[in-house]
């Protein structure tokens, strides 16, 4: 089978992300005795500086991660709400939705103290040999993607009026980042400079890393987060607002360990971070598949994905969150899936229907119905000018309003230690950044609503519901593959379609066919309310990519599905390692959709 690259294989060390320099450097400390958690978190500071559009310090990740003959768990750095985040604040100032920019939106930074705990618990380095990579570049300069300057040419306006501090860092001299030319952020490489001064007398490698994390929690780091978040913010309302960021919020906020939720499926075993993430959606999608399936790729075969993705999803807005207890063992029960089984017809639905796990009576934010394709300037893949582009990066309007989009990292080491991170929030559009630091605030608010009694109702001290989800797989309880996308909305669309192609087709070379899997045209629908401000949908979508057979599409919209053809390489970002546990032999592949997603590995 052609392919555009080929599946790496090898016994050392695999690394996959969405830009080449944060696999290599993960690589490097590969190669200088780090484990794939040292990796990693090296591998994550870099997408910091390097894919500032997509991902920050004080964004958020949810990382699971399978130590060579221990337990999958789940490493949650999504922070949550600050207590001052009610929603009778936001209605008093009013608010029907959460910004989907500035300090008003942003959550307790997460992804710095869950990157912290993962190399203090299961790193081997110190923390000055996983930062340096990231300091280089910052510091030094790297030669940008394209996206970035074009992100910041978006927003120069915004920036150059408003977010000044932001213009400083990624408008010097009046010129956005240009490929071909040397990017610097001084500024964050005098962050994580004066970090790494001011832990260097804390002790040993543990000692370090704990004093950084309380550098971030309480120290200067703390202090400048706070005053940007009191700092009056023009945001998407118009207004020009103060967040509810506190140092106490700062200060009593820490990343967590949980246990994964699973599903088995023809032997495999699919491992998942919970409800405050949409993972269970994945989940509940191969629930939803018949015991038998049409041919891949066929008509019948993305008829049913489609359809069945609609009800999973209709499910996430009636039931996930993290503000009410999630129903989870009905949601994914054989009887409850078995029944919603049936609702998968001929033609293609336009309805949004949550069903009724255990009984309960399901409950849609009144935002759920009202926000629609119909609406002036609704973009389905976020705001701004309607669009076909389907999910490789950020669309942004002039006031920094963005669907929002992140980065994903793979690692499998030669000793069998695994871990798929999808880190996000963040982005250089979110906020402005702040001067004292280099990086802005997060903006992850925005995907709670403004209605009390919804699982997902903003609530302070608790996580709003995230579209992150890095995904891990077993077969025969043993970790074999480890793998995720950017894409909001789609990432749980996008990677079961990648996962399904893994499973269904045979193997490449002995191995499994991951490049291959995330090769092959993919496609995603917005049948269901988005996650980003203004939170639209499209009912009855489908939105393929052209190199989706033309009898497949013709036998869509037979089946009453609005069928967008975007271009031919434009859904998804998929990123995948895999070990095999009978060898020893590791393999990685990355996306070629968005030309900087590479794997790395020998």
């Amino acid at each position: 089978m052609f392919t555009t690259r080929p599946t790496l294989q090898g016994t050392f060390g695999m690394v996959s992300s969405t830009h080449w320099l944060a696999s290599q450097s993960a690589m490097a400390v590969l190669e200088d005795g780090g484990n794939a958690y040292d990796a990693a978190v090296a591998g994550a500071f870099v997408l910091h500086v390097v894919e500032p559009h997509l991902n920050g310090p004080a964004g958020e990740v949810p990382i699971l991660l399978a130590p060579a003959g221990g337990e999958v768990r789940v490493l949650c750095g999504q922070g949550v709400a600050p207590a001052g985040a009610t929603v009778a604040h936001y209605r008093g100032l009013g608010l029907d939705l959460v910004p989907g920019t500035g300090p008003l939106a942003a959550a307790v930074p997460g992804a710095f103290d869950a990157w912290m705990m993962l190399l203090r618990d299961h790193g081997t380095k110190h923390l000055a040999d996983v930062l340096k990579h990231a300091i280089g570049y910052a510091r030094d300069g790297h030669p940008p993607v394209d996206k970035i300057g074009a992100t910041v040419e978006t927003v120069r306006e915004l920036f150059e009026t408003e977010w000044t501090s932001s213009a400083d860092v990624y408008l010097p001299g009046g010129r956005a980042p240009r490929p071909g030319e040397l990017f610097r952020n001084p500024a964050l490489a005098a962050t994580w400079e004066r970090l790494l001064t001011e832990v260097a007398g804390a002790g040993g490698r543990e000692a370090q890393i704990e004093a950084a994390r309380e550098v971030w929690r309480t120290g200067f780091v703390a202090e400048a987060l706070v005053r940007q978040a009191r700092r009056p913010t023009l945001d998407t309302s118009g207004e020009r607002r103060t967040g509810t960021l506190t140092a106490a919020d700062l200060a009593g906020w820490s990343a967590s360990y949980e246990t994964p939720v699973t599903y088995d499926w023809n032997g495999w075993t699919l491992c998942k971070a919970g409800p405050w993430s949409q993972g269970p959606a994945f989940l509940q999608q191969l629930a939803l598949l018949p015991p038998e399936l049409p041919p891949y790729g066929s008509e019948e075969y993305v008829h049913l994905l489609v359809e069945g993705c609609k009800l999973a999803m209709a499910d996430r807005e009636a039931w996930y969150g993290d503000a009410a207890e999630v129903p989870l063992d009905d949601l994914l029960s054989a009887p409850y899936n078995a029944e919603r089984r049936q609702l998968v017809g001929d033609k293609a639905s336009y309805e949004l229907r949550p069903g009724s796990p255990g009984g309960r009576t399901p409950r849609l934010s009144a935002q759920a119905h009202r926000v629609t394709a119909d609406d002036p300037g609704f973009n389905p893949m976020g705001a701004g000018e309607p669009t076909v582009a389907a999910g490789a990066e950020p669309q942004v309007r002039a006031d920094g309003a963005t669907r929002g989009d992140t980065c994903h990292l793979d690692v499998v080491d030669r000793w069998g230690n695994m871990v798929a991170a999808t880190p996000s929030g963040g982005w250089l559009q979110s906020n402005p950044v702040v001067p004292e630091l280099g990086f802005p605030l997060g903006t992850r608010l925005q995907m709670t609503w403004l209605e009390e009694g919804l699982p997902n109702s903003l609530t302070p001290g608790r996580r709003p519901r995230t579209t992150l989800t890095p995904s891990l797989a077993l077969r025969d309880g043993v970790p074999v593959m480890a793998f995720g996308t950017p894409g909001g909305d789609q990432q749980d669309q996008w990677q079961l379609h990648f996962f399904l192609a893994v499973a269904l087709r045979g193997p490449v070379r002995g191995g499994l066919d991951l490049q291959g899997a995330i090769d092959a045209p993919n496609w995603h629908n917005d049948a269901f309310p988005g996650s980003f401000y203004p939170r639209g949908m499209r009912p009855g979508s489908v939105t393929v990519e052209s190199r989706t057979p033309a009898g497949v599409v013709a036998g869509l919209r037979r089946r009453g599905h609005d069928v967008t053809v975007a271009e031919a390489w434009s859904e998804g970002r998929l990123c995948a390692v895999a070990r095999d546990p009978e060898t020893g032999i590791l393999s990685a592949a990355a996306n070629p959709r968005g030309m900087q997603g590479y794997a790395v590995g020998r």
